[in-house]
């Protein structure tokens, strides 16, 4: 808020947020990963969807993680330095701010020098990301330096002070790319990766680039709809099952019959993207035939309203639960500027590996290729040749910052939550296309069914029993989660009234907040 208070538009503000982020939640973004921003400028129209995903380093092979019978290696894509991308973050800080922003990059990055310096409390979300990454946390002795405290999970309230980070993103705000991708900074990293068994290289950070791309659109029930593009597989998946439902009269069935829709509408996108997504600067990705309404029509009329149908009964490869360590925010300004992003590391704390000298938590987001087509990643997903390891390639993300626009409002919409996340996103709209607000998008009780496993996972108290025994019937293996997943962050902009309407998931840590302006 102090950046927008003080002139600063949109993109200047998600710089400074992504910055910050990346120095409070370490477990679920940083310098050392990427992600999707999706912009739109409002003196223009113009939107664009920044691409700062991870790369793979040009030293990867396709059967980097197996052992010498072909199988995966347990914990290789996961745990230490091999199992870490090329970082986009800083690159997309740099990009936004000098493209897109008002204010100079310093400006922009000032708040999370600051806070690295000076340190943020443990809250009970950090311990509980902390304890489940301990063992791997503990193995670097940087990391377990930073984050730990004598080698255990950290008391609440213990600040976490961050002084090499600091220096990090001074470099950056200095000298921009260069401050990361070359000199002094890029020498550490390498050096501190090698030393940890990776294969990056200076080529590998020098020649990182964010690539702007057009985002996916499409339209339902009136509601223009802009989202993320390949790399990311959220706005194909998406708009697949929005056309999918567009084919049945929703509003004329039964809950138990549209929540049954809506399973069978998920099923079949993800079967989709499990085949044919990958990133579309090294594979053919037909995004016209899988967002087009033909191939809805014929997805849509093999949907049973009276039964199930087994995810064995559709050919393809699978799709299998992909976690949380990731986070998303929401911004517009007075202008009508905005922007929603979606950030990650992967896995909590990422490979749990820091360069000596950096302050960088490495991602390890090179578990989200196919590792091996048609084995699950540390998630259970399941990828086919369209998402196999290349040099230079980005790994598929299910990242999906979303816009929704009517004629009466604009919806800034996404979350964080792995695969589920292009669900959550898909129950938030047809929330909204149900008339209610930002609360109830945020709020209201979640499912999810990604192909394979064939199962359909719920939150607790999103079914009750009567339902339950319903879908049972109708042959869905249901699968209870024991918590509640996603942090859902969405605005709505009343554009006839002016008002703004700001909502943060009550599941997760985030917060509303709204200035005194209203837009023009």
């Amino acid at each position: 808020m102090d950046i927008l208070s003080s002139g600063g538009n949109a993109f200047d503000a998600a710089v400074a947020l992504s910055a910050v982020l990346a120095v409070v939640e370490p477990y679920s973004s940083g310098l050392g990963g990427g992600g999707f921003w999706l912009l739109h400028r409002a003196r223009d129209g113009h939107e664009v969807m920044v691409d700062g995903r991870e790369t793979a380093p040009l030293a990867a092979t396709r059967d980097m993680y197996l052992d010498a019978d072909g199988n995966p290696v347990p914990g290789l894509s996961v745990d230490g330095a091999l199992a870490a991308g090329i970082p986009g973050v800083p690159a997309a800080l740099v990009h936004i701010s000098r493209r897109y922003g008002r204010f100079p990059l310093q400006q922009n990055l000032a708040a999370a020098i600051r806070l690295a310096r000076e340190g943020f409390e443990v809250d009970d979300l950090y311990r509980r990301m902390a304890q489940f990454r301990l063992t791997a946390l503990q193995n670097d002795m940087a990391a377990a330096d930073i984050f730990l405290q004598d080698d255990e999970v950290p008391e609440a309230g213990r600040r976490i002070v961050q002084a090499e980070l600091a220096a990090t993103l001074e470099s950056i705000a200095r000298l921009g790319e260069k401050g990361f991708y070359q000199g002094a900074v890029a020498r550490k990293l390498v050096q501190g990766v090698r030393a940890a068994g990776g294969i990056w290289s200076l080529q590998d950070l020098a020649q990182y680039r964010v690539v702007e791309r057009q985002p996916v659109r499409g339209v339902y029930r009136g509601m223009r709809i802009s989202s993320a593009a390949p790399p990311s597989s959220g706005g194909i998946a998406l708009l697949a099952m929005l056309n999918m439902l567009s084919t049945h009269e929703l509003d004329a069935l039964d809950t138990a019959t549209r929540t049954h829709v809506i399973i069978e509408s998920m099923r079949r996108a993800y079967r989709d993207r499990a085949e044919y997504l990958g990133d579309s600067d090294f594979v053919e990705v037909p995004v016209a035939r899988l967002t087009g309404m033909a191939h809805a029509r014929a997805l849509g009329e093999s949907i049973d309203l009276d039964r199930a149908t087994p995810s064995d009964a559709l050919p393809g490869t699978a799709s299998g639960v992909e976690g949380e360590d990731t986070t998303h925010f929401s911004i517009i300004d007075a202008d009508g500027n905005r922007v929603a992003a979606t950030l990650s590391i992967n896995y909590p704390f990422g490979a749990c590996v820091v360069p000596p000298g950096t302050g960088v938590l490495l991602n390890d987001e090179m578990d989200d290729f196919s590792v091996k087509p048609g084995e699950p990643n540390v998630y259970g997903l399941v990828g086919a040749e369209a998402n196999a390891i290349e040099p230079g390639k980005r790994p598929l993300s299910s990242m999906s910052p979303s816009f929704i626009e009517t004629e009466q409002g604009v919806a800034i919409i996404g979350t964080p939550g792995g695969s589920r996340i292009i669900t959550m996103l898909l129950l938030g709209i047809l929330d909204l296309a149900d008339g209610n607000g930002p609360d109830s998008w945020v709020s209201l009780p979640r499912f999810h069914h990604q192909y394979l496993p064939d199962a359909v996972q719920f939150e607790p108290g999103a079914f009750d029993e009567n339902m339950q025994q319903q879908l049972r019937e109708r042959g869905h293996t249901l699968r209870p989660l024991e918590s509640t997943y996603g942090n859902m962050q969405a605005i709505y902009w009343d554009k006839k009234t002016g008002k703004v309407t700001p909502a943060s998931d009550p599941r997760g840590v985030g917060a509303a907040r709204v200035g005194s302006l209203r837009l023009k």
